[in-house]
């Protein structure tokens, strides 16, 4: 099978962390006053997230025709819905759309494709339910901003009619497209369905953030806190909308009730750190800052993003050498072995980077990333037979 990933936005800063000392914000952290408008912005309900068109039913169904097993119902829903010949679907990581956009769009990002998957696999009868997997910090970057990711998978399980008919374990079948996810066993936990539009919101909020769109990503971040309180990256997303429009002490607020949901959200706690260093509260700031960095250190992907950004300054040595670190603390992911391809190419080691080229195609996780990386290895190809 393949393996889904599912990427939940939180925008975070980077920059220039013993547990620092919070105190327990009671405070407001909705400010609706400063975001005239907002409850004209349209916002998706539960039904027009999940809701399938009859194209796509038909589809879902199409699909496992003439399959009788309910595991090889799955694989074949699962096969088709992300083959290329069939439903074509491409990956975008700004396409958040619902289920049945997803469907007539065939581009989406992972959780899109997450919830079309789940609302086909309910219209075929089957039990699914997501699961949260708490992966280590991971950021990519989209318009100039950093943007930390979640992931989420699948659990599909037949409703039983007959218990001397049972064909799965009682943990259901598993449906996760990121194998690096799956293969290292992080921890799970399984989310209510709320809990998943909460989510969808989120990113629609991110992505309006990105656009400057800030009563769009206010209307959007309020929905998604109403909907689940305890989504801390909504939370921290809020916080961070509120010291761009500067509304401080809303943000600081924000970013205080993040944190008191989850205290591992090193986001939040950095983000709070650049407020305080801000508004001139530079011991809270420093204080912050080392807990963070102390944490993020042991993080393969920190160092990453780390790499990526001075990559994009040309500092190649810097990039090297947080790429390096990134290996030495996990060699199991394909972007630190592309990070040291694409840096030595810049240093004019074409050897040394045809080898971390090949090393990143053998650890990426679809067959897009196999060919993103074949291409890049057969230009090599050429710059060396020169």
């Amino acid at each position: 099978m393949q393996f889904l990933s599912v990427w939940l936005i939180s925008i975070i800063f980077l920059g220039c962390q013993s547990v620092p000392e919070v105190t327990v914000v009671n405070g407001d952290w909705l400010f609706d006053q400063g975001f005239v408008g907002f409850e004209d912005v349209s916002i998706e309900t539960e039904k027009d997230i999940f809701e399938l068109s009859d194209e796509a039913k038909s589809f879902a169904r199409a699909a496992v025709k003439g399959v009788f097993k309910p595991e090889e119902k799955i694989e074949a829903l699962v096969h088709h819905v992300f083959s290329r010949s069939d439903l074509n679907l491409l990956y975008r990581a700004d396409a958040n759309t619902v289920a049945t956009a997803t469907f007539q769009s065939r581009a989406a990002n992972c959780l899109s494709m997450s919830i079309m998957t789940f609302a086909m696999a309910k219209e075929l009868g089957f039990e699914v339910r997501f699961q949260d997997i708490e992966v280590p910090e991971y950021w990519t970057i989209r318009e100039g901003q950093s943007l930390l990711n979640r992931h989420i998978n699948l659990q599909i399980i037949p409703k039983q009619k007959n218990r001397t008919h049972f064909h799965f374990k009682t943990k259901g079948y598993e449906v996760d497209f990121d194998a690096q996810a799956t293969r290292q066993h992080f921890p799970k936990t399984l989310l209510k369905r709320s809990q998943v539009v909460a989510m969808f919101h989120n990113n629609n909020g991110a992505d309006a953030l990105l656009k400057k769109e800030y009563v769009r990503a206010y209307a959007y971040f309020r929905t998604a806190v109403k909907l689940d309180p305890k989504l801390s990256s909504a939370l921290a997303n809020l916080g961070y909308l509120y010291r761009l429009t500067g509304h401080y002490e809303y943000s600081e607020n924000a970013y205080m009730q993040a944190i008191t949901k989850d205290k591992n959200n090193l986001s939040a706690w950095r983000n709070l750190s650049h407020l305080y260093r801000y508004i001139g509260q530079d011991q809270k700031a420093d204080s912050i800052i080392k807990h963070v960095s102390s944490k993020r250190a042991r993080n393969p992907f920190f160092h990453i993003n780390q790499g990526d950004k001075a990559f994009e300054k040309h500092q190649w040595q810097t990039a090297l050498g947080h790429y390096q670190r990134a290996l030495r603390l996990n060699n199991s992911y394909h972007e630190v072995y592309f990070g040291l391809a694409k840096t030595y190419f810049e240093l004019g080691n074409i050897q040394r980077s045809q080898h971390y080229l090949k090393l990143a195609k053998k650890k990426s996780r679809t067959g897009q990333e196999q060919s993103i990386y074949q291409g890049k290895l057969n230009l090599l190809a050429r710059i060396k037979s020169r």
